[in-house]
């Protein structure tokens, strides 16, 4: 009998485990940094993942809830445009195991970089760079609900 029941609990632990896998839709919902100064959320448009501005520090007034207009923007016409609620990741593509493939934009400095995602242990990092991946950032988020 007790071997019976180490047996199920073994079972239940690998049952977890496989159930924790990272899912093509895992991504998908709100998130926040581990350093409470960027809000995200994900969402699937088409065929590929996207992500909105939600909050951020750096780009709210320091009422700290209006907007930053979006004046280091690379095009001109969209430089008077609230930062807030604008799609700032684009084209991540699922491939097995985390999203590749995007370009996330960053308001304070008009610039944008390649970016990547992954979910590991519930928390979702994304990292974005130039180039290769090696050189760059990685930024790590915890589900957000409010």
């Amino acid at each position: 009998m007790k071997s019976l029941k180490i047996l199920v609990l073994l079972t239940l632990m690998f049952a977890s485990k496989v159930i924790a896998q990272t899912t093509e839709n895992a991504i998908i919902g709100k998130w926040e940094s581990d350093k409470k100064d960027v809000k995200l959320e994900f969402f699937k448009s088409g065929n590929e993942y996207q992500a909105r501005l939600l909050w951020g520090n750096q780009i709210v007034e320091s009422d700290g809830v209006t907007s930053k207009k979006d004046s280091k923007n690379p095009d001109k016409t969209l430089r008077t445009r609230n930062i807030i609620g604008i799609i700032n990741v684009t084209g991540l593509k699922w491939d097995d195991d985390e999203y590749s493939g995007g370009k996330i934009y960053n308001p304070p400095s008009g610039d944008t970089y390649k970016c990547k995602v992954w979910i590991k242990d519930g928390k979702l990092n994304l990292r974005g760079y130039m180039g290769v991946s090696l050189f760059g950032q990685t930024a790590t988020f915890h589900p957000y609900n409010q």
